[in-house]
């Protein structure tokens, strides 16, 4: 079944964590030929672990990106050989089964890839040279030549020169005597003086062609230490076939570059079309997983991808230009990009995705179980800040007071409270998790500028924190080329904030919030980024002083 990608947004917080995950089991309930798996662009916060943890769920997988892989084109369903298995085997699988390109493969170690060019060089290299020289394996014998053994040894593998025994005896002897102190294989019918000769002389090995089924040879081999193999093919054929048995590893000559299954499809195919190869390798780490041949790159894979909790392309995972985009589920303003085909979309004016979620869970009439039932209320109070956000409505509360029936949560107050408890605390949190984690960049009145917000149940620290924060900001605001950076932090159990700040001097005098000191501004009743203090920012850079 093909997978289909369920991701938030950047910077992930509770609601899009839970929606992307929430979504994900929604979808595999309805949709049986296909498989969501929710994945994650970031870190989670440590409300969001604490969440999982207490749900006792496995959060989403983080993923990079969507953009092609050779992980998506590898050929992993494939015929392998052993470095030793015959050249005869080779020939007949590419020529069988039509195969690109062979791995050689010994147990889990990766030996080589072999295609027709092997095969092709392997041929024209001996007949182009002087008398050949093989290594045989005996083993390999019986695997190419149909016949017998009739008398075997323990020698694994030798080098030789193939004689055989057509011509006169005289003439036979003195072409030997050329070639000691050399050993040949010796292919020869049943002739008892050439046979003695070779088994006299110690030839490695005699492959006998001719013999009749009850025929002896006649010659005495009872002191012969070498290998006698009885072939039932003619000596032409026999000795077309024995030059066939050499290990397919002597037809390695040269090892093609490998690729890794997260390398870039482009860059894979820029490499194989700008080589000899017929085929790469490709890992997994230092594990062979399969090969990539010029067929697997004449059409780029696309991921599918659901968008939940936002909607524009610079919000969300890399790569999603080359990917095609599904659906989206959504509670923000819609500022989508243009799609090749009609998609589902869901967008509602509530204070959570996980409520549009929660609809859809009611639309399908699909089976809510009490896990679900806790993520989904999870991320609704997050990001409704215990249903207190003026970004809170009569459908998010109706939706809360459902998945605490199903969940099994008889105080909501109690936890949302407990919720943001378990968030990191802001003297002990890294600030640069803290200010990035949960951050959005904007873009208005040809000003760039980002918005942090990390909710806590006290503002006692902040004073303690605040050049630590301030300086964090300055960091945060030069590494994403911002002009202003501003991080909320937001008070859930008193409904107030407080604001740090960079120094903008051109604006950040109109601001409406009193200024406690430089860099920290007191707002009260203010707990949404998005309805509150987003606003008063873009009202100041369009106004100004």
């Amino acid at each position: 079944m093909q997978e289909i990608y369920v991701t938030g947004h950047r910077n992930p917080d509770l609601d899009s964590v839970s929606a992307a995950w929430c979504y994900a089991r929604l979808k595999n309930i309805v949709d049986v030929e296909h498989t969501y798996l929710p994945i994650r662009i970031g870190h989670m916060n440590e409300a969001t672990k604490h969440q999982f943890e207490q749900a006792n769920a496995d959060p989403p997988i983080f993923v990079k990106d969507v953009r092609a892989k050779v992980g998506d084109v590898v050929t992993r369903d494939y015929w392998a050989l052993h470095p030793e298995d015959p050249v005869y085997s080779l020939v007949t699988m590419i020529s069988d089964r039509h195969s690109s390109v062979v791995p050689l493969i010994d147990g889990e170690t990766f030996h080589g890839l072999l295609s027709l060019d092997e095969i092709t060089a392997f041929f024209l290299r001996e007949n182009a040279e002087d008398r050949p020289r093989y290594r045989f394996y005996p083993a390999n014998f019986s695997k190419v030549i149909r016949g017998e053994y009739i008398l075997r040894n323990d020698i694994r593998w030798f080098d030789a020169y193939i004689m055989t025994g057509a011509m006169e005896f005289e003439v036979y002897c003195s072409r030997l005597e050329a070639l000691l102190p050399d050993l040949p294989v010796l292919v020869v019918g049943n002739r008892r003086k050439h046979l003695q000769y070779g088994i006299d002389h110690q030839f490695p090995a005699i492959i006998i062609t001719g013999l009749l089924p009850n025929e002896q040879i006649e010659a005495d081999y009872s002191n012969y230490r070498g290998i006698i193999y009885k072939s039932y093919e003619d000596t032409a054929e026999t000795i077309r076939l024995l030059r066939m048995s050499l290990p397919v590893r002597r037809l390695v000559s040269s090892t093609p570059p490998r690729v890794d299954v997260d390398d870039l499809f482009d860059d894979a195919k820029r490499m194989l079309m700008e080589s000899e190869f017929r085929g790469l390798p490709v890992f997994d780490g230092e594990r062979f997983v399969g090969f990539v041949t010029r067929r697997c790159f004449l059409e780029r894979p696309r991921r599918k991808v659901v968008m939940v909790d936002h909607n524009e392309l610079k919000q969300s995972i890399e790569g999603l230009e080359e990917a095609d985009i599904v659906e989206i589920i959504d509670h923000h303003r819609l500022d989508a990009e243009k799609t090749s085909r009609p998609i589902f979309i869901a967008s509602e004016p509530v204070g959570s995705t996980c409520t549009i979620i929660y609809h859809q869970f009611l639309r399908w009439r699909a089976p809510l179980d009490s896990m679900t039932a806790r993520m989904l209320l999870a991320g609704i109070i997050s990001d409704t800040v215990i249903l207190k956000s003026p970004t809170t409505t009569r459908q998010d509360v109706i939706a809360v007071e459902a998945l605490c029936s199903i969940a099994g949560i008889p105080d909501v107050k109690k936890f949302g409270e407990d919720l943001f408890k378990a968030a990191a605390v802001l003297g002990k949190a890294d600030p640069k998790k803290v200010v990035e984690g949960d951050f959005k960049v904007y873009d208005e009145q040809g000003v760039r500028f980002g918005i942090g917000q990390v909710e806590v149940t006290t503002l006692a620290q902040v004073d303690e924190v605040k050049e630590t924060y301030l300086k964090q900001l300055e960091e945060t605001k030069h590494s994403h080329r911002l002009e202003w950076a501003l991080l909320l932090v937001t008070d859930v159990i008193k409904e107030d904030s407080v604001l740090f700040s960079t120094s903008y001097p051109r604006k950040e005098k109109s601001l409406v919030y009193p200024m406690e000191s430089p860099g920290k501004y007191i707002l009260k009743d203010v707990l949404s980024r998005k309805k509150q203090l987003l606003p008063e920012i873009i009202r100041v850079l369009e106004e100004g002083w």
